[in-house]
């Protein structure tokens, strides 16, 4: 999960995962298209999410196409976030009841 959190940590890789998001299979010529990075950088940055799982590719001939893959970020979802997520919901339902109690005295 330290990959993950390392890869996550630069704007730029996180960009690529949007890229991959919203137009999945894209190759490096693509994904440098939109970038201000060199390619070599942009290939250094696609290496690291591949690295940490993030980034998946696929061989299609000579192409080589690159797919996000969603899973780790599920992951710490369900580790990191979810558990604070159902804390703010209960304190927002209990004080959705105590503002409707208030209302009917």
């Amino acid at each position: 999960m330290d990959a993950v959190f390392k890869a996550l940590a630069d704007p730029g890789r996180r960009k690529l995962l949007d890229r991959l998001f919203t137009s999945p299979g894209l190759t490096l010529g693509q994904l440098c298209e939109e970038m201000d990075m060199s390619r070599q950088a942009v290939s250094q940055h696609l290496a690291l999410l591949e690295d940490a799982n993030l980034v998946s590719t696929v061989w299609r001939g000579r192409e080589k196409l690159h797919f996000l893959n969603p899973v780790p970020i599920h992951e710490i979802y369900d580790r990191w976030v979810k558990k604070f997520e159902r804390t703010s919901l209960k304190a927002l339902e209990q004080l959705k009841k105590q503002l409707e109690g208030e209302r009917h005295d």
